[in-house]
């Protein structure tokens, strides 16, 4: 069995077929899924995809592109609700900030301000963040480092392979691998997986973004957690059942869900 750390079942590209999307992902042995908080216009339908299905779970927070739409306030009524098992995901993504040199910097100053909130509201809740990090590892390792994040951990989702961040294993963050560790030109995160603690390691989806080989160019769903799983196995020189169970492990033993 394997639990989906990170799947955005409320995207509107599983509307029309969610149910065969979740029951085909349970009978291929997926048993439980988070869907993560990016977009606070989606929360309510995340929060009903969890009342509904017993083995989804989801989380509250705000991806940094949608920064301008963060409030605590509004937060707070889905990171009290029972299904709720994470903050986040939170972060900083300097990919796509524009304009010149001072135009970014604001940029930059505003995503750490809201990440640094974010993790404030994980302390305050006694919950894991789940956080997002791309072109900004420096900056957003310094940010979990000097605010506390250790406190409640979490999981670096969709791992970036950048091996400065390695040493968040020793304050109780994991490491998400998704459907990236099966592409041709993912030699960095292949080098660097062997370099993760097993007792670290999350797998996820992170659907309908990143879908494995052989299905790239399709919609990514729960069910490819599986071939995740086989290539993590391959590269690692260990069998399939045994990454499922430590990764399920560990998503039990962050998340709090082993017995929900």
């Amino acid at each position: 069995m394997i639990v989906d750390t990170h799947i955005h079942l409320d995207d509107h590209r599983y509307e029309d077929d969610l149910e065969k999307v979740v029951q085909r992902a349970v009978k291929g042995g997926i048993e439980k899924f988070i869907i993560p908080g990016a977009d606070p216009d989606t929360l309510k339908k995340a929060l009903k995809i969890a009342e509904y299905y017993s083995e989804v779970f989801f989380a509250v927070g705000v991806h940094p592109y949608d920064l301008e739409k963060f409030s605590a306030d509004a937060l707070l009524q889905y990171i009290k609700h029972d299904k709720c098992v994470a903050i986040g995901e939170c972060g900083l993504d300097y990919f796509r900030l524009e304009g010149d040199d001072e135009e970014k910097e604001i940029q930059k100053q505003k995503q750490k301000k809201v990440f640094v909130k974010q993790i404030a509201l994980a302390k305050k809740y006694n919950k894991p963040l789940i956080v997002h990090i791309r072109d900004a590892s420096r900056d957003a390792k310094k940010i979990l480092l000097e605010n506390g994040a250790g406190q409640v951990g979490g999981v670096l989702h969709c791992y970036n392979a950048d091996e400065e961040l390695l040493s968040l294993a020793d304050e109780n963050f994991y490491f998400g691998v998704g459907g990236v560790v099966t592409f041709k030109n993912a030699k960095k995160l292949l080098n660097v997986l062997p370099k993760i603690p097993l007792e670290k390691l999350l797998i996820e989806t992170d659907g309908p973004y990143l879908t494995p080989s052989p299905h790239r160019g399709e919609r990514n769903e729960p069910l490819y957690c599986q071939l995740v799983a086989q290539k993590i196995a391959m590269i690692l020189e260990k069998n399939t059942e045994e990454i499922s169970t430590i990764t399920t492990r560990n998503a039990h033993k962050l998340f709090d869900i082993k017995s929900r």
